[in-house]
């Protein structure tokens, strides 16, 4: 039977944060969104009783405390948390500054932190909840132009993966989303900055990529809408997922991954294996 529900949603003023907003209030769930632009958060949701528009700045600790202290205030609890809130970074490593590198990793693993922490003493409290965190595909492999992204999805997944068991004796479950292409506003400028060329070793490699970034924004084949849904339905099972692969591209980079893992522990299986103590 599904359960109605409070769901807390970092950056649903657009793209896949909105998408869950909107699924989780037609199918009858409170929804607290969170954004930076609380106007277009505002736009997402509409005139709705069972919504709340809070601003989140999730770089932001006192930001987050403020927000949860709100959606607690309103609706009493928070049964599930989506740490969605992103940005990306592109570029290749050596030409993405440092400040780059540190905003990244500010939005993608501090952010969803602080955001978590706060919440956290909720769910303790009422021994229940669920800490969905979006990753990508990019946090299972790394890809060239995406070293900065990669290392925040990356980290975001090892933190989860940690996390997991910390808060599972409070009733609480996590699952991280790795999503594939899914036709959302990451790629516009909107949501993603890119490195300057500052060498001329990579400007026919960047020429390419831009292109093909440029190419597929507005033409990827997941929708967002869909994944809305999966979601509502991982978050109503007794016990959902620690991970979802969303997409068949992001199943099919899983599948190489778990290939490329295997021929290389094969490849030096002896080798590594020869590390003990000769007794």
């Amino acid at each position: 039977m599904d359960q109605k529900k409070v769901w807390f949603i970092t950056g649903a003023g657009r793209g896949m944060g909105a998408s869950i907003a909107r699924a989780a209030l037609s199918a009858g769930h409170r929804v607290v969104a969170t954004g930076r632009n609380p106007e277009a958060v505002a736009k997402v949701i509409g005139d709705n009783e069972n919504g709340l528009v809070v601003p989140l700045d999730v770089t932001r600790t006192v930001d987050a405390e403020s927000a949860v202290k709100s959606a607690v205030e309103r609706f009493g609890t928070i049964d599930v948390l989506v740490n969605n809130a992103a940005h990306f970074f592109g570029g290749f490593f050596e030409e993405l500054t440092v400040d780059q590198i540190e905003r990244q990793l500010q939005v993608a693993l501090i952010g969803p932190m602080n955001v978590t922490r706060s919440v956290l003493p909720v769910m303790r409290k009422q021994r229940s909840g669920h800490i969905i965190s979006i990753s990508s595909g990019a946090g299972i492999s790394g890809f060239e132009f995406n070293s900065a992204y990669s290392a925040s999805k990356f980290a975001l997944e090892g933190w989860m993966e940690s996390l997991a068991p910390e808060v599972t004796h409070f009733g609480i479950h996590t699952t991280i989303v790795n999503p594939g292409f899914f036709r959302t506003e990451l790629l516009t400028e909107t949501s993603s900055t890119y490195a300057k060329l500052s060498f001329k070793d990579y400007a026919e490699r960047r020429a390419s990529y831009m292109a093909f970034f440029e190419k597929q924004n507005g033409r990827q084949s997941g929708d967002p809408n869909k994944l809305a849904h999966a979601l509502l339905q991982i978050a109503n099972e007794s016990q959902p997922p620690r991970r979802f692969i969303a997409g068949a591209d992001a199943i099919g980079i899983a599948e190489q991954k778990i290939a490329d893992l295997k021929t290389q522990i094969d490849a030096y299986r002896e080798l590594s294996s020869s590390m003990a103590y000769d007794d």
